[in-house]
């Protein structure tokens, strides 16, 4: 009896084992990378809030998470929270947001084979519903009020082809799909300091990513809005 139960616990030892190589595997063949920071936010050069967010490995997957505190000059406070979860490719899983002013706001998507199943849930109202679907399972989400997913953005970018490439794309405030063209920009400069730019081209904004060697998400900059996002 003994030798069956220590047989059966190296057995179950072997196993965990195995798993936890294979869940390694996957992640290692991932195009995302683990990655923490805090980031601060600029409206016309003045803070007009901050970020704190971490991209990690999640089971088979990864997990983007991140919390932002908006101040803005005229308006409400504002605290904003958002957990992406993704597969190693970066398409998304699942999206919870919410945000917290006057009002408690939010919402949790879930994507599967292109479309994306959406429950808004806004203070004093019933739970809205809807369905999008798009042409890929690669869907960029893109927070209005959490830049962090933007890293995600630049590591979804092919970066062995370059050029311009497209990507359908949810702003989980708006409810409408859109598409978004992400383009190598080459060598940029922001205070005197070298990044490789990544520029994002919108229906209606232009903006620019700055990155490092490695190309870790170090400053956004959108000029037509005078919003600029900083790392710490």
């Amino acid at each position: 009896m003994k030798f069956r139960k220590l047989f059966a616990a190296a057995a179950l030892a072997i196993l965990a084992c195995a798993a936890l190589t294979l869940a390694a595997q996957k992640n290692s063949s991932s195009v995302l990378t683990q990655d923490k920071g805090k980031l601060t936010i600029k409206l016309g050069g003045q803070i007009v809030g901050h970020e704190d967010f971490e991209i990690a490995p999640s089971g088979a997957g990864w997990r983007a998470k991140g919390t932002a505190d908006i101040k803005p000059p005229e308006g409400v406070a504002s605290k904003i929270s958002g957990t992406l979860t993704l597969e190693p490719n970066g398409a998304p899983i699942s999206y919870e947001w919410s945000a917290q002013a006057e009002k408690t706001n939010g919402a949790h998507i879930v994507f599967a084979n292109g479309v994306a199943k959406i429950t808004l849930e806004m203070q004093g109202a019933r739970p809205f519903e809807q369905t999008l679907s798009f042409n890929t399972p690669l869907v960029a989400v893109l927070d209005n009020n959490l830049y962090h997913q933007y890293a995600v953005l630049a590591r979804v970018y092919d970066w062995s082809k370059r050029g311009a490439q497209s990507f359908p794309v949810l702003i989980p405030q708006e409810l409408t799909p859109g598409t978004i063209t992400v383009e190598s920009a080459g060598s940029a400069s922001a205070e005197g300091k070298s990044y490789e730019g990544l520029k994002v081209t919108t229906s209606d904004l232009e903006i620019l990513l700055l990155l490092d060697n490695n190309h870790r998400l170090m400053r956004l900059e959108v000029p037509a809005a005078k919003v600029s996002v900083i790392r710490d």
